[in-house]
């Protein structure tokens, strides 16, 4: 009977398994603001910067937490196997002594008190209950204490500097998607290209083909024509299989499972690629729409923060406290809880810092040094961000420059072949000369495609170094 349950189980587990195989994977018709935002919400390195910034507005209540009352309770229980004892004078007339003994009193030891031998003897006595049970209530509070002052905006400009890496984030993912997508644009015009190039020559090839038939062209004419095509074509095969790998590449920046079916809705003539745009770049304080330098700016006030905090240790700290509680204690556990001994008490502390082999004070020049650092480091932010948008608007206007001139190139490529073509059809022009045109047409083709993909980079760069990815 077990078997059969665990076959039972067994055979649900794989028709489970295999239905979810042969599930069709979601599809999904995204334009590139839809991918932008579908790696907002699923990309790891943006989710791992927004826990950052949850665990920052944690940070920012537990610091508060400080400043607020601080209460705690405590039970004790003490069961002491022998009671302390202390030696006193012996006052005791010797004939109170013998009362005593007669009556069997025991001293602290739990032993018969006996009559001493000797004057000035002493005597054992014992002021703690073997049994006692404590319950206490302790309650401190925070009134003055630079240290924390600073410490609390501190954390609240930790929190704004952890704001402001998921803004870092979610734009380093906004120009991996952005770049990873119009890779994959480029790659379908190269299709299309080949395509178009592929009928072109295909034509030709059987118009050769019927004119070798007939003894009008050389066999060695179709030749070439059928190396050409070949080569067109297991061209346009690792294309294809490349943009598989494009596709799967975009989906890793989106932080979408590569099985999932994607299809792009964007068009490259929809790409705005202006010379004007970089021509006209005038804003000379664009640094400051930079994340980087805003992220360097809130380290600096923590550094200054922290030079702050170190100064503010000079200066005395302020805590009230108080203690409320009750003590039950007896030598009989049965009695223990009889009777109650409460008690409670306030009081405040003032500590104030006198020297402490001047810690403090080498403390506080690190702390300025890392502040002149900070400084340095905006300067030499600035000086860098400045010299990379200038490279990027030379980048994109020598990539706008190239990409037309490849244009130009590409066209007349076009029309040199279609003219090798009539003068080799009407007998003037040879066959070599129609292959030669459209090897450059070819070439041409690539170093358009090339061109393509570098301004469209370009123009990210470009965007992302003025700050203008939001």
């Amino acid at each position: 009977m077990k078997n059969l349950f665990l076959i039972a189980v067994g055979l649900t587990f794989f028709a489970a398994t295999g239905r979810a195989q042969q599930a069709p994977a979601q599809p999904y018709n995204f334009s590139l603001a839809d991918c932008i935002k579908y790696a907002y919400e699923h990309q790891d390195s943006v989710q791992n910067a927004i826990l950052d910034a949850k665990s920052a507005e944690y940070k920012v209540k537990e610091t508060i937490g400080i400043g607020l009352p601080q209460i705690s309770g405590t039970v004790s229980f003490q069961d002491y196997l022998k009671t302390p004892q202390i030696l006193f004078p012996d006052f005791i007339s010797p004939a109170v002594y013998g009362v005593l003994a007669n009556e069997g009193v025991k001293n602290g030891s739990n032993q018969t008190i006996v009559v001493p031998k000797a004057s000035g003897a002493t005597q054992s006595v014992s002021f703690t209950q073997k049994y006692s049970n404590t319950l206490g209530l302790d309650v401190n509070q925070i009134i003055f204490d630079g240290s924390y002052l600073v410490g609390l905006k501190a954390s609240k400009t930790y929190k704004e500097l952890s704001q402001k890496a998921v803004v870092r984030s979610k734009i380093q993912t906004n120009v991996s998607v952005t770049k990873a997508y119009y890779q994959v644009l480029v790659s379908n015009e190269q299709i299309k290209l080949l395509a178009a190039n592929i009928n072109q020559l295909k034509q030709q090839l059987d118009e050769t083909t019927a004119q070798n038939k007939q003894g009008f062209v050389e066999k060695i004419d179709v030749q070439r024509l059928e190396v050409q095509y070949n080569n067109l074509v297991t061209n346009r095969e690792n294309i294809v299989r490349s943009l598989v790998l494009n596709y799967e590449m975009l989906k890793f920046q989106m932080g979408m499972p590569i099985q999932n079916q994607l299809t792009l809705t964007d068009q490259l003539e929809n790409v705005q690629l202006d010379q004007s745009v970089a021509e006209s770049v005038v804003d000379t304080a664009f640094y400051h729409k930079r994340i980087e330098f805003s992220l360097l700016e809130t380290s600096k006030q923590l550094n200054e923060l922290d030079l702050k905090r170190k100064k503010s240790q000079y200066l005395p700290s302020l805590v009230a406290f108080g203690n409320t509680g009750l003590q039950f204690q007896d030598n009989s556990f049965g009695n223990l809880y009889n009777i109650n001994y409460p008690s409670t008490y306030v009081g405040l502390k003032l500590s104030v810092p006198i020297f402490n082999g001047f810690q403090r004070k080498y403390q506080v020049k690190q702390s300025e040094i890392s502040v002149l650092k900070s400084q340095n480091d905006l300067a030499n932010l600035k000086n860098g961000l400045s010299l990379q948008a200038e490279a990027s608007r030379i980048n994109y206007m020598n990539g706008i420059q190239s990409l037309n001139n490849q244009k130009r190139s590409r066209e007349l490529a076009q029309e040199v072949l279609r003219v090798s073509k009539i003068k080799y059809q009407q007998g003037v022009g040879s066959s070599i000369e129609v292959t030669q045109a459209q090897t450059a047409l070819e070439t041409a083709d690539n170093q358009y495609i090339q061109a393509l993909y570098d301004a469209l980079v370009n123009k990210v760069n470009l965007d992302q170094a003025y700050g203008r990815i939001n």
